[in-house]
This record gives C-alpha cells, sequence and structure tokens, in this order.
C-alpha cells in the first residue's frame, strides 16, 4: 500500500484561476487515493495555511469537495499560520520541524522517513 502526503502551498489572496486549481486538484487527488483505500494526508503549509477558512464556506466552490476530505487533512502548518497571518480554522497545528525563530513547522523530513511520497500544489 502506497502512503501520500498532499502538501498545498497556493496562496488563495493571489485570488487567480492557478490558485484555485492548484487547491482543487490537491483536494481531488486526496479524494482520489481516498476512494482508492489508499493511505493519504493533506498538509496545509506556508500561504495555503490560508485555504481551510475558504474552503469551510459553504459556498465556496470546492466546500463538497474539501468536506469528503476532511478527515485525511493532517493539520496545518504552525510556523506558516503564524507568518501568513491564517486562521487555524478548527484544525491541528503542526509543528514537528522546530523551525529557529518559530513556533515550529511541519516537517517534509519526517514525512520522507515515515515512508510518504509527497506531493506539493
Amino acid at each position: 500500500m502506497s502512503k501520500t502526503a498532499i502538501v498545498v502551498l497556493s496562496d488563495p489572496k493571489e485570488g487567480s484561476d492557478e490558485a484555485l486549481g492548484r487547491v482543487f486538484n490537491a483536494l481531488g487527488t486526496v479524494y482520489e487515493f481516498k476512494v482508492a483505500n489508499e493511505e493519504v494526508k493533506i498538509i496545509f503549509q506556508g500561504a495555503g495555511t490560508r485555504w481551510p477558512e475558504i474552503l469551510q464556506k459553504e459556498d465556496h466552490p470546492a466546500n463538497a469537495l474539501y468536506k469528503a476530505i476532511e478527515d485525511k487533512i493532517e493539520g496545518i502548518s504552525c510556523a506558516c499560520a503564524d507568518v501568513f497571518g491564517a486562521d487555524a480554522s478548527g484544525l491541528d497545528l503542526i509543528k514537528n520541524n522546530p523551525l529557529p525563530g518559530t513556533s515550529g513547522s511541519s516537517s517534509y523530513a519526517a514525512l520522507q522517513n515515515d515512508g510518504y511520497t509527497i506531493i506539493n500544489f
């Protein structure tokens, strides 16, 4: 069985079709792995920590897809949420990468050591 970690880095503040396309494809990829009963998780990192608050709005075009994969959300990078002013939106804050001068970020090395293939959007 494969293990895949999807990391969302795109910035919703761009307001572009590209940013929406990236998060939509990230959510769709998580859903595809979930339906295939493959181990998958999604992490919001960097400016991508701004997405959950937006995706939780019922009128957002990707809300239904977001709700369909909520059980696969690992959380958001704590340091990135601090830097980019993101609301945790009820999600877990990930701090397993103790970057100097921060509250801790999510760790790519830990994902790799745990056997995850990492896909960035």
